[in-house]
């Protein structure tokens, strides 16, 4: 193992030349000349040594992508990181450094990089059978088909497999209005739902919104308990809901759609009670109730399964993505058999939905939550990590606000608690320096000022220390 001693050696001494910079105390007592640095914190120690990468360097790649990518892509840090090897909840960059991955590929990589048994199950498919088409009978997606639906309460047990999460969402709105036969929708502001037609409706967010028509969406006060008009009393929030069946529309709805947390919000956790109260009114108005879990999903809240089952709830469809492939470009409406029924009206089809590689993947990651019992590791680790970004809370005043669930957690920042200004340079500044010492972390909310913390579930609580101790570190040389 004499590369994995250097490459921790190299790590230490790149995190040590931190000492040299310029400190000043944002909050607190001011910092002296005399007083010694703080001690860089250390990565928890990994026996894995990645194999020796030979590609392109990040600057070759960077060319590449601004002569034929797409300009809309953006990336992290103000120099790209080139990643090209991962295991479990660690990346590694082109000249082998170890980086802790605090982000999961925005809550995609929910068993680990590279996890073996999934990995094996993808390449066994592979070289049975790669693709052929759901007009023939393949075992794969049947049985994953199966062992889904086994996962979710009351009768929805009717599987539709896509390959993302926006184009699950898409297939459940055009299923609600279809089922009902009304046309309004009702989401919630600061949602992100997609970037397709319906999809792109029911996200409210301009930062995400296309000037192109969106029609037959009402957007709902957010029950945000931290920047909301009502705080935490989800009730007075869901009165907006009724009031906009009420006023916005002809008094029949087709569906509400929302996700427990949201996570490109913010990780903003619903206000307690809200879910229970709208999903009464949705139904009195002849809606369906969707739950968009592509994030909050398959155990990364830690208490449940899924996130709506944190407010007692049990939607008509739900939609999943993200997770439920560990990376696999996968995603799934599931509903009930007297829902599913409408899309027999025309035909329906979806070349790669339920593509056998992908439905042995998710059936794979199924296996290994329950074998690892990875729902239970993210409640365990998740509250120790979200008690130590507590306490982080009192000691930097940077830190408005900590929240979220399990393994789906935020940290907002702010200049100003009393105002709440959010501290949209600071947070890129940290980002900037915690990557420096080997951790990568999510950034997300209207205002781009939440850390988003949502890591692959193998998290361990020796790396919520070193997270929680870099973060520290970083804000205390502000």
């Amino acid at each position: 193992m004499q590369r994995f001693g250097i490459l921790r050696k190299a790590e230490y001494l790149q995190g040590k030349k931190l000492h040299g910079c310029l400190r000043r105390c944002y909050s607190g007592l001011p910092q002296t000349a005399e007083e010694p640095a703080p001690a860089v914190p250390r990565m928890p120690p990994f026996d894995y040594s990645p194999p020796a990468y030979t590609g392109p360097s990040v600057d070759d790649i960077y060319k590449k992508r601004k002569e034929f990518l797409s300009p809309s892509m953006f990336y992290f840090y103000k120099k790209p990181l080139n990643i090209v090897h991962g295991k479990m909840q660690y990346l590694y960059d082109e000249t082998g450094r170890r980086y802790l991955d605090s982000f999961g590929g925005i809550a995609t990589v929910s068993c680990g990089h590279c996890h073996p048994e999934i990995v094996q199950a993808i390449v066994n498919q592979t070289n049975s059978l790669q693709h052929s088409t759901i007009l023939y009978f393949n075992p794969a997606i049947a049985e994953f088909g199966e062992a889904l639906a086994s996962k979710l309460p009351g009768d929805l047990k009717v599987v539709f497999f896509t390959n993302s999460g926006t184009e699950a969402n898409e297939l459940a709105i055009m299923m609600a209005r279809l089922y009902t036969g009304s046309h309004d929708i009702i989401s919630l502001r600061n949602s992100y739902h997609g970037n397709a037609a319906a999809t792109m409706g029911a996200t409210a967010q301009c930062n995400w919104k296309f000037n192109v028509i969106q029609n037959g969406v009402h957007h709902a006060l957010n029950p945000d308990p931290y920047r909301g008009v009502f705080g935490s009393d989800g009730k007075m929030y869901a009165k907006d809901v009724q009031d906009l069946i009420q006023f916005s529309t002809c008094g029949k709805v087709a569906a509400f759609i929302s996700e427990a947390i949201q996570g490109v919000g913010g990780i903003v956790d619903l206000a307690p009670g809200y879910l229970p109260a709208v999903y009464k009114s949705i139904k009195e108005a002849g809606g369906v109730c969707i739950a968009d879990e592509v994030q909050a999903g398959f155990g990364r809240t830690g208490s449940h399964f899924w996130g709506f089952q944190g407010q007692g709830v049990v939607p008509d469809i739900v939609t999943m993505a993200k997770g439920i492939g560990n990376g696999v470009p996968l995603g799934a409406v599931v509903t009930t058999p007297e829902i599913a029924e409408v899309l027999t009206r025309r035909s329906y089809f979806n070349t790669f939905g339920g593509n056998p590689v992908c439905t042995a993947a998710g059936h794979a990651v199924l296996r290994v939550i329950e074998k690892e019992k990875l729902q239970e590791n993210a409640h365990v680790v998740g509250s120790y990590l979200k008690d130590r970004l507590t306490a982080l809370k009192d000691k930097h005043e940077i830190i408005g606000d900590v929240r979220g669930r399990g393994l789906m957690l935020g940290v907002e920042l702010v200049t100003d608690r009393e105002q709440k200004t959010p501290a949209k340079a600071e947070i890129l500044h940290l980002m900037d320096q915690i990557k420096d010492l080997g951790v990568l972390i999510g950034k997300g909310g209207f205002y781009g000022n939440v850390f988003r913390i949502t890591p692959p579930l193998c998290f361990t609580k020796e790396d919520a220390d070193f997270l929680v101790d870099v973060m520290d570190h970083s804000m205390s040389r502000l």
